[in-house]
């Protein structure tokens, strides 16, 4: 009976054992989860914090999948060590386990840089666990003010997540725009001035010098940079500003961004960049273990090599393969690309693939639409406040489809099936046609 063990338990760890479960119903499967949770969409925390969503529906799968999968989980601990010579994992807990193949899904690790006085600055979180998100939960209050520091995807649901349960937030980057990995200057100032419209605080082109711990009655209490009125009783801070700026604040959120955990492969001389270095078939250059997820450093369709695609629906599909092809089956992941769905305040953007070649755009006072043309491919895309079908927009990216062979020109207006033709349609979608 074969023996695999995954380490983490996120949703490449779910596709992991659903993977090698299509192909060996036998063997034994341990997940090691430093988590204390079962597997659940990170992407949800934001709306538990706003009350959109709760606790059980945020689970990924149902209660009883590890059980139905026949999949052993050990709760709030890690691998420490990987021994490739004897087959063996050491755990936190002093304990091993042998293997004879591991997906290493361990996922990514918050970024924090270096910041004079962050240490006396009690009151501060990360925004990628639901662990993260219960902590900053328990600091919520009408009174309180907030600073996020970092205005990409993280702290910017983090702000819409709180929205509504503090009394004031301050969102800071050292970008010069909101998103700025997805979005150039004019898509991210649609965007910006949504969360704006809320009464959310932008200080963009600028980083924080120094925090400052301080009484709450010797702060400044009409910041003009956070837009606070007054400060809350107790103890608060005060963040110095590169620019000259001073915000006060009472709770600390840093979403600057997030690091790949590659240090369990790297110790065994695994290939390693960015992230763990993988195959079409999610095997690392260390011969049975494999990697997945936001760790994993595998192929890119958009840009034809490899790079660290940290989305929710490339980290099942890579768990899935590295499961299938742990369990002696064959699978290649090879369609991976950037993809991005996200939305503030009732504002929706999607992306995907690269932002190349020939731009068609289509533009109103609250809505962009772009599409990237080359080499009679759909490279990329770009929608905020439009009501269009993107999955077909995806598929043309990720299937690499010749665009002579449908009616791209009604496909530019609207992302519609009438644009195959009918064999397409058939073999795409099936059905009378």
């Amino acid at each position: 009976m074969k023996r695999y063990v995954i380490i983490g338990n996120g949703v490449a760890a779910a596709g992991c054992i659903e993977g090698i479960r299509s192909v060996d119903t036998e063997g034994e499967i341990t997940v090691v989860s430093l988590e204390k949770h079962e597997v659940y969409c990170r992407p949800l925390i934001s709306y538990y914090l706003e009350r959109k969503t709760d606790l059980t529906k945020i689970a990924y799968r149902a209660p009883d999948f590890y059980e139905k999968n026949g999949a052993r989980v050990l709760y709030g601990v890690s691998v420490t060590e990987i021994h490739p010579k004897t087959s063996t994992v050491l755990l936190s807990d002093g304990s091993s386990l042998p293997y004879d193949s591991i997906c290493v899904a361990t996922g990514s690790t918050p970024f924090v840089p270096p910041m004079e006085g962050l240490d006396a600055v009690t009151n501060k979180y990360s925004f990628l666990t639901l662990d993260d998100a219960l902590a900053l939960e328990k600091e919520l209050d009408k009174d309180a003010r907030v600073l996020i520091v970092g205005a990409g995807l993280i702290g910017l649901k983090c702000a819409e997540g709180i929205y509504g349960r503090v009394k004031d937030i301050t969102v800071c980057d050292l970008a010069d725009r909101v998103l700025s990995s997805i979005l150039d200057n004019e898509c991210a100032a649609l965007m910006q001035h949504c969360l704006e419209e809320q009464g959310i605080h932008f200080l963009l082109g600028d980083s924080v010098a120094k925090f400052e711990a301080t009484d709450a009655s010797a702060a400044d209490t009409s910041s003009e940079a956070s837009g606070s009125s007054e400060a809350s009783s107790g103890k608060c801070y005060v963040a110095h500003m590169k620019s000259g700026a001073e915000v006060p604040f009472d709770v600390l959120v840093l979403a600057v961004g997030v690091r790949a955990n590659i240090g369990l492969v790297k110790a065994i001389g695994g290939t390693v960049n960015r992230g763990i270095v993988v195959d079409e078939k999610l095997a690392t250059s260390v011969p049975g273990i494999y990697a997945a997820g936001d760790c994993a450093e595998g192929y890119d369709l958009s840009i034809g090599a490899n790079r660290v695609l940290a989305i929710f629906p490339n980290a099942y599909m890579q768990g899935h393969a590295a499961g299938v092809n742990m369990a002696g089956g064959e699978e290649i992941f090879d369609r991976g690309m950037p993809m991005n769905s996200i939305g503030f305040f009732g504002l929706h953007a999607m992306t995907a693939g690269a932002y190349e070649g020939e731009c068609y755009e289509e533009k109103t006072e609250n809505s962009i639409k772009r599409l990237y043309i080359k080499d009679d491919r759909l490279k990329g895309f770009l929608l905020i406040g439009c009501k269009e079908r993107a999955g077909i927009y995806t598929a043309l990216i990720r299937e690499q489809t010749p665009l002579s062979e449908l009616n791209f020109e009604l496909l530019k207006r609207a992302a519609t099936t009438v644009a195959f033709s009918a064999e397409n349609r058939r073999k795409k979608f099936g059905g009378v046609v």
